[in-house]
């Protein structure tokens, strides 16, 4: 196919059985039907078609728009995309009503292409393609690693290459610069469906690096890290850091419900950390090539509101 046409494998796939595929004047429905040299191949593409996703009126932060694109600044508590458990106030939902008929169709169908997701108590910034051709391009860089990738936590201890501990811990190791690198295959917890789980067999490959910004407290209590993905999982951070005995404040799932000493930060800054009602993760750098003008683009946000209380809170202690 013309690389013009932006048209996936699963898309073609899904007009071969539709029928929207001939070859030599004959309509052919099955994808591993053999073809000849100099066979006639005819792909019908029809126009996008109505999603049944409902566009809702839901107040969006726009980092950037285009024809192709857009980048939006996603709160804390918002779903990216609706599932069962979330039919509806979701990014996409907002991202319907806001789009209209800009969205020229991802899939076939009028709905903005999601190329990356965070967690829905995460943060930040989020890339989503508004046509086929942006979706193509975004999810090659993503699938290549090239995207940059940055995000702000708070966790508990501090990761130092002179920890004795950390030599113990399988999967982490550091590079020039006191950067904690994790490389670890990851899957689906086998009891708890909710959770991902740390293996070194099987699952998906994984590789985080964390660089501390600043501590808090008495030495080892807390620290501001900086997070690179250079894959993204499910929850990749998150169980990440666990793993490497620095879970993110606030984590309900991977935080283990750690609870400081007594003693280790002044009353008023214990509370702000116990108070946290979130993981403490906020994505804060996007970065990538335009995947139509080639021109390359990088986005930062600030952390929001409460997560800059809490880092205010420490500041003080």
């Amino acid at each position: 196919m013309p690389e013009a046409a932006a048209l996936s494998r699963t898309r073609l796939g899904r007009l071969i059985d539709d029928g929207a595929v001939q070859v030599d004047g004959h309509v052919v429905t099955n994808p591993k039907a053999k073809v000849t040299e100099g066979a006639e191949i005819v792909v019908a593409v029809t126009e996008a078609q109505e999603s049944h996703l409902a566009p809702e009126d839901i107040p969006l932060a726009i980092v950037h728009e285009d024809d192709d694109l857009i980048v939006v600044d996603k709160p804390a508590g918002m779903v990216v995309h609706p599932a069962p458990g979330t039919p509806s106030g979701t990014l996409v939902n907002a991202l319907m009503f806001h789009c209209g008929d800009a969205l020229s169709g991802v899939g076939g169908m009028k709905r903005p292409g999601i190329v990356h997701r965070i967690d829905k108590d995460t943060s930040g910034l989020l890339v989503v393609a508004k046509t086929d051709a942006a979706h193509l391009g975004l999810a090659a860089q993503f699938a290549a690693h090239t995207a940059e990738r940055a995000y702000r936590a708070l966790v508990y201890g501090v990761p130092d290459a002179g920890d004795p501990r950390l030599r113990g811990v399988r999967g982490t190791s550091f590079e020039p610069g006191n950067v904690l690198k994790i490389t670890t295959q990851l899957a689906r917890h086998k009891t708890d469906r909710q959770r991902q789980a740390v293996l070194f067999e099987g699952g998906r490959h994984a590789v985080t690096r964390a660089r501390m910004l600043r501590s808090f407290g008495a030495p080892g209590v807390l620290s501001e890290v900086e997070c690179r993905l250079e894959t993204g999982r499910t929850h990749q951070i998150r169980v990440h850091m666990a793993h490497a005995g620095h879970g993110l404040v606030g984590d309900p799932v991977y935080g283990g419900r750690r609870k400081l000493a007594r003693g280790a930060l002044p009353e008023a800054a214990q509370t702000a950390v116990a108070g946290f009602g979130r993981q403490a993760l906020h994505a804060a750098v996007l970065g990538f090539e335009h995947p139509v003008s080639g021109a390359a683009l990088r986005f930062e946000s600030p952390v929001p509101e409460d997560f800059a209380a809490l880092l205010t809170a420490l500041e003080a202690a």
